[in-house]
């Protein structure tokens, strides 16, 4: 027996004041990053001003809005051309899209809580410049600290967040736990013990044990390498209880009622499957799920022939040998119905797993969406 998925109502979500998040995540290639500049633009055209961050290193969302790229600042979006592609902004709402860099968030970061002196040892720092350009995790936990940022400004009614493909997109709800970690690290307690030693009998205890592990670490590491990352971890240490608490704050955001998560998927058993893992996750982390948007389903206009009878007509035109592009129209049907009821078991099989959670569908387009105009029709398709 089909179960059938309670109706995801966008425009209540969009319209409501009280909503001041709406995290998109879910699997690539489902159209993600176009989903949240439609819910951006849908929005401010309702009179709300609305920033989206895009953590998705392509760059099709600043294509879509008619921007060449998109960078660490908010840019306001206007559109080009016709009135078609521009932003209606006739309810007083804005648009604004930005693409997360993820150094230039943790340069601006070091500058705004550590003095000159000590922010400048930091930012020239060997290992700083590696960790902040492609350490393990960095880019999460500085879409944490941009998303943060935005919040504390006060600037936007609406922070539509766009995440990394794959299941990396949740990754940054695991921030401030994996930055925890790393600071509360036996390697880190190492390095930063013989500068915090509060005498100096206690600085000779210290600085001996030290020697003997500093030693091991040259052996692996290299001199400078070491010398690099204990100068790195004695400048920082200043600046790191700051970042943990305020990736606690942005966390217990992301669980409170303001917040939206919305779950973006194709009609695809890969695709779908994700969705479910997402659903969970969310649930396991007290995070407010608003729904799941499937995007790109396929359906029949002429349903009422169905596969099966459209294949038999083909098969007997065409041992007669005539009527060739009636052949062809049939089977181009039959193949799409046989789609459409695969896409609609796939959605089944979800609904069936998670009955209580709201859907919303968006048919397959003809072609990709790269304009304001493209959105804007994706948005009302959301929101129908």
């Amino acid at each position: 027996m089909s179960r059938t998925a309670p109706a995801l109502d966008i425009d209540a979500i969009l319209d409501d004041d009280a909503t001041r998040i709406i995290v998109c995540c879910g699997s690539g290639g489902v159209g993600k990053t176009t989903t949240a500049a439609a819910l951006g633009l849908r929005a401010a055209e309702r009179g709300r001003a609305v920033v989206v961050l895009t953590v998705d290193p392509a760059r099709r969302l600043a294509q879509s809005m008619g921007l060449t790229e998109l960078d660490n600042t908010p840019r306001r979006i206007t559109g080009n051309g016709s009135a078609a592609d521009r932003v209606d902004a006739a309810n007083g709402g804005e648009l604004h899209a930005m693409m997360l860099d993820m150094k230039r968030t943790f340069d601006e970061i070091i500058e705004a809580h550590a003095d000159p002196q000590r922010a400048q040892q930091i930012l020239t720092n060997p290992f700083y410049q590696s960790l902040s350009s492609s350490f393990s995790g960095t880019q999460e936990y500085m879409a944490m600290e941009k998303l943060g940022q935005l919040r504390r400004s006060g600037d936007w009614d609406l922070i539509v967040v766009d995440t990394p493909p794959s299941r990396s997109a949740l990754d940054f709800l695991d921030a401030p736990e994996r930055l925890g970690r790393f600071l509360d690290g036996r390697l880190i307690r190492i390095l930063t013990a013989p500068a915090k030693a509060g005498g100096r009998s206690a600085f000779k205890l210290l600085n001996a044990g030290f020697g003997i592990i500093a030693g091991m670490l040259t052996k692996v590491l290299g001199a400078q390498v070491l010398k690099d990352i204990q100068t790195f971890v004695s400048a920082l240490d200043a600046v790191f209880g700051g970042f943990r608490q305020r990736a606690e704050q942005t966390y217990r955001l992301l669980q409170a009622p303001g917040t939206a998560f919305l779950v973006v998927a194709a009609p695809e058993r890969d695709a779908m499957r994700e969705a479910s893992y997402f659903v969970e996750r969310l649930a396991d982390d007290r995070m407010p799920l608003a729904g799941v948007v499937v995007n790109r389903v396929h359906q029949a206009s002429a349903s009422t022939l169905s596969s099966a009878r459209s294949y038999a007509a083909a098969e007997d035109l065409e041992t007669r040998g005539e009527h060739d592009l009636t052949v062809a129209v049939l089977r181009l049907h039959a193949d799409r119905m046989q789609l459409a009821a695969r896409e609609q078991r796939e959605q089944e099989h979800f609904t069936s797993a998670h009955p209580t959670v709201p859907l919303a569908q968006v048919p397959a387009m003809p072609e990709d969406v790269h304009d304001l105009a493209g959105l804007r029709q994706i948005g009302r398709l959301l929101a129908s």
